[in-house]
């Protein structure tokens, strides 16, 4: 993550911002260890690849809430202040990691 300029957002989430993330985030992470128990359990291959959809799914969503935030956020304060063409590169550059 190097790469890019910042290590934290341009605007700061506000709590239920964070809240409603970590939510989100701590549901995948409860459905990641129910395909561990699966596997250990040693369920259905057709289950478990229905599972694995469901969390790529979720994580689908946290990226498009993260990148909306971004935009909407981020990048309209950064317009106000700075030249954009920076951030745009990086926006294009995570963009196209999403879509692989």
């Amino acid at each position: 993550m190097d790469e890019f300029m910042h290590d934290q957002p341009l605007v700061p989430r506000d709590d239920a911002e964070r809240e409603a993330l970590g939510k989100r985030l701590k549901r995948i992470e409860g459905q990641v260890r129910g395909i561990q128990k699966m596997v250990e359990n040693d369920r259905y291959c057709v289950d478990i690849l229905t599972q694995t959809s469901a969390i790529q799914a979720a994580l689908k969503q946290v990226e498009m809430q993260l990148l909306e935030r971004h935009m909407r956020k981020c990048l309209v304060h950064a317009s106000e202040t700075e030249n954009m063409e920076p951030y745009i590169d990086e926006l294009m550059t995570i963009v196209s990691r999403i879509k692989k």
